[in-house]
């Protein structure tokens, strides 16, 4: 297997993660935070998760910067939701 390869498989398993869990979770979130609800701890520690992931990710775009709008696009929607989580708590 060459390292195209395994990169098909990891992009692979990425997008599938990211569109049945991740979308719909951070939607979740989304919709939490602009109704002025704060996180549940174990909600910021999944947003600290997905941070981690970053590196990982991180990597991938290095070599397929094709995807990189993409993950700019889950990044901000990230954000937003960490934005929003902070002002909620204030």
């Amino acid at each position: 297997m060459t390292a195209m390869d395994k990169d098909a498989g990891m992009i692979q398993v990425l997008l599938d993660r990211f569109n049945s869990q991740r979308l719909p979770r951070a939607l979740e979130m989304k919709a939490k935070v602009d109704q002025g609800e704060k996180l549940e701890a174990f909600e910021v520690d999944y947003l600290a998760d997905i941070g981690k992931d970053i590196h990982v990710i991180k990597g991938l775009i290095d070599r397929h910067p094709e995807y990189e709008s993409l993950v700019v696009k889950g990044m901000q929607l990230y954000t937003e939701i960490t934005r929003k989580a902070l002002e909620n708590e204030q």
